[in-house]
């Protein structure tokens, strides 16, 4: 057995050269990789020896020749591949052991010059990588170091390398360089020649998702589908930490993210509870402790068996709370040593530590395709908004509408959030209207709305849902506008003598 061995990443390559040896196998191996495998004293030939050529071009040029590459190539039962081989006095190679120049690494720094990412993108590697694989019915083709133990124990036990092995050694290869071509792309579509970034598309020409499974699921939204987790990164859900309890699940995932994307709308210490993706209640508050306390008055009843996100560390005034409630499962950027002691005591409850991450497109399937768009980040201005009423908003009220505005961007639509100053009072969630909504939120509600106010996600296409939410206590409402019936709106508000202001802006969430 011929091997041909070129690493980047030396990791593990004098052990498991020193086992093919031990096999019998012949060694040839390139710059470096040669000089690593004689200091540890095993026996090597360098490639210039089988190529009878020297290696050229600050080491450019050393693997791609006839002697190589057709030494990979030749389909051994091809009695003209091998006819040409012994003409030429070529000895095949058996089994190629290949890691690429690590690009990446390079590219991660954002100060990369273009000639120091040209530079660092490898051409030999990916030649005999992709020459291997596609001879893989005769030649191993080994790209990753977690295969050299397993390849070995395989030779020790049959003396070769099965069928089914070498074409997931293949499979792989091939998803190697389509990754490290991957890389280069997206990397070098930042770089301009005359040093200036090109400005970044929004909405790129071909949406490019290719990230590895990080865990199977137990089902997904129901037990009778199949779900995993895929995540390349350690920020956001995806990436989260998990420190304690049960396995996450794939309904769990999709709460903590929606908990996780509202409480990090907030500067202040604020505490979310999510059921269904939807708030049960969100608060912000002087302390985590109160702010979590606010928000399970929102509505106590649908936080049992809902997921909590805080945007600050857990201490443990806030974990003693929690504790007194059912919840499947918490994320948060940290948590203190004795939060951990109070909710490591519940057995199956999920903990997660989460490193915040903004992602620029939201992607969602649809049969057929996906649909992408800009993640929203449409912040509050008071600047921009237009008080339409004739009376504007008190101070107070002025406070509670922005948080409002802030809560009802993350509820399902037509959503409609009542709230107090750091408070929510009651949602309306999911309606096919939204005075339905209006009015769900009001026979839901656990808190007075007497003196609250009301945000809602769209325009009101007509009076009747700010008359309902006046009829129920609230004073100031906080919407975009642009409805054909605005006047009309406002001038149910001026009767009403409640305060309205338009932001220009909507929060729809399908």
């Amino acid at each position: 057995m011929r091997v041909l061995l070129s690493v980047t990443d030396k990791t593990g390559v004098p052990d498991f050269a020193r086992g093919l040896v031990a096999l019998g196998a012949e060694l040839i191996s390139t710059g470096g990789t040669a000089r690593l495998l004689r200091e540890s004293g095993i026996p090597v030939r360098d490639v210039s020896e089988v190529t009878r050529f020297p290696e050229m071009l600050d080491g450019r040029v050393k693997t791609m020749h006839p002697n190589i590459t057709g030494a990979i190539l030749a389909i051994r039962g091809n009695a003209e591949h091998m006819a040409a081989l012994a003409e030429h006095g070529i000895e095949p190679i058996d089994m190629v052991v290949v890691n690429l120049y690590q690009f990446e690494k390079i590219a991660a720094r954002t100060d990369a010059k273009l000639e120091d990412l040209i530079e660092n993108i490898d051409i030999g590697g990916p030649t005999m990588i992709r020459s291997a694989a596609k001879n893989w019915q005769d030649v191993a083709i080994v790209t990753s170091a977690d295969d050299y133990a397993p390849l070995l124990d395989e030779l020790r036990a049959s003396g070769a390398i099965s069928r089914e092995t070498k074409w997931r050694l293949a499979k792989q290869a091939f998803a190697t360089t389509a990754a490290y071509d991957r890389a280069i792309t997206n990397r070098l579509a930042q770089v301009g020649l005359e040093g200036a970034a090109p400005e970044p598309e929004a909405l790129p020409a071909v949406l490019d998702i290719r990230t590895p499974r990080r865990m199977s699921l137990r089902y997904g939204e129901n037990p009778h589908q199949k779900a995993a987790l895929y995540s390349a990164g350690t920020a956001g859900i995806a990436g989260a930490e998990q420190l304690h309890g049960k396995e996450l699940s794939y309904n769990n995932l999709v709460d903590l993210d929606a908990c996780w994307q509202l409480v990090c709308e907030f500067s202040g210490p604020a505490a979310a509870i999510i059921k269904h993706t939807n708030p049960a209640g969100c608060a912000e508050q002087a302390t985590l402790a109160e702010a979590y306390r606010k928000a399970l008055e929102c509505d106590p009843v649908s936080a049992f068996g809902g997921v909590i996100g805080l945007n600050r560390e857990v201490d443990e005034d806030t974990a003693a709370e929690m504790a007194k409630l059912f919840v499947e499962a918490i994320a948060a950027p940290a948590y203190s040593a004795k939060a951990l002691s109070i909710l490591t005591a519940k057995k199956n409850l999920r903990l997660v530590k989460v490193v915040n991450v903004e992602e620029p497109l939201v992607v969602k399937s649809i049969t057929g395709g996906y649909l992408a768009q800009t993640a929203d980040r449409a912040t509050f201005d008071r600047a921009t908004t237009e008080v339409k009423t004739k009376r504007a908003p008190t101070a107070e009220e002025w406070t509670a509408l922005e948080f409002g505005w802030k809560v009802v961007k993350h509820v399902k639509s037509n959503a409609i959030v009542y709230a107090n100053a750091g408070q929510t009072a009651a949602v309306g969630a999911g309606q096919m209207s939204r005075v339905d909504s209006v009015n769900i939120a009001a026979t839901k509600a656990h808190l007075p709305l007497a003196g609250t106010v009301v945000a809602s996600d769209a325009f009101f296409p007509f009076p009747d849902g700010l008359e309902a939410a006046a009829k129920y206590g609230a004073t100031a409402f906080i919407q975009p506008g642009g409805s054909v019936k605005d006047a009309e709106v406002i001038a149910a508000a001026d009767r009403l003598g409640v305060a309205m202001v338009f932001t220009g802006v909507r929060h729809f969430r399908h």
